[in-house]
């Protein structure tokens, strides 16, 4: 099922790529979701009635967990489920970067087994499917070989670097870069291009869910700040933070980790 899965969600992609690159980002009609939820464009909406329509046609018992879909508790029930950020990255998106990402994903009893990462201003397109390997572009992908931190390229945003989330005060050294989408940074990661990425926040499951199997496929280790498994379609789709990269720097920086550290909001 995860090859065929995959196909789809292949598919998918290209056609919210589609979709997504008609509006002009700035000139898109853009709001906030109430409660501080962030940002959102007709284009995301437009993409997850797409993604919506066409993937419940395909898989109807198959639930369903989107960013810009009112969440139900049926999805609970379902032993599969689609787990979609239409457009990870709106502000990116809504300020004309082309730093963006399609994000689908298929969980099956809280694994994924089938992602898609999609940046179609970019033509990047990162695929994985369980136990059959990592690629972008139909390339086959895996994550760097890197040992020391103090070494490597990593993804993190400043917040993550205050002293009160590390043993000791300070974090180790190595070299800081940002890119705006989650699904994305977890896509250059799975791709060798950075050794590793944090997020300390809480972050929720559409944004990390392809990313994981990406990493996971691409021979990394992926895990929440306190290096647990991720586990997804939970009742609340948030998780506790997300440390990912080859697997000598994801204990590297579990290991730096103060674990009683209070998460990051808002980030």
């Amino acid at each position: 099922m995860p090859a065929t899965d995959l196909s789809l969600l292949v598919k998918a992609a290209e056609q919210a790529g589609d979709i997504a690159c008609r509006y002009t980002g700035p000139a898109a009609r853009r709001w906030d979701k109430p409660g501080g939820a962030g940002p959102v464009t007709e284009a995301d909406l437009a993409v997850n009635a797409m993604l919506e329509d066409m993937l419940q046609q395909a898989r109807p018992g198959y639930g369903w967990l989107s960013e810009e879909t009112e969440d139900s508790a049926a999805r609970l029930a379902r032993d599969r489920v689609f787990i979609i950020d239409p457009i990870d990255g709106t502000r990116s998106f809504a300020e004309g970067s082309r730093t963006w990402a399609h994000s689908i994903a298929v969980a099956e009893q809280g694994e994924v087994t089938a992602a898609v990462v999609y940046l179609p201003q970019r033509e990047l397109m990162y695929t994985a499917a369980k136990g059959l390997g990592a690629a972008c572009n139909g390339n086959p992908i895996k994550v760097s070989s890197a040992t020391e931190l103090a070494s490597t390229e990593i993804l993190a945003a400043k917040p993550n670097l205050q002293a009160h989330h590390w043993l000791g005060g300070a974090p180790p050294a190595f070299i800081r870069s940002y890119r705006p989408s989650l699904a994305y940074r977890l896509a250059k990661v799975a791709d060798g291009r950075f050794g590793a990425m944090l997020t300390l926040r809480p972050s929720w499951e559409w944004d990390i869910a392809a990313g994981d199997l990406l990493l996971r496929e691409a021979g990394g280790a992926i895990s929440d700040r306190s290096g647990s498994p991720l586990r997804f379609n939970n009742p609340h789709p948030r998780l506790n933070g997300v440390i990912a990269g080859c697997r000598a720097l994801h204990q590297a920086l579990l290991a730096a980790l103060d674990p009683s550290s209070p998460g990051i909001a808002g980030l």
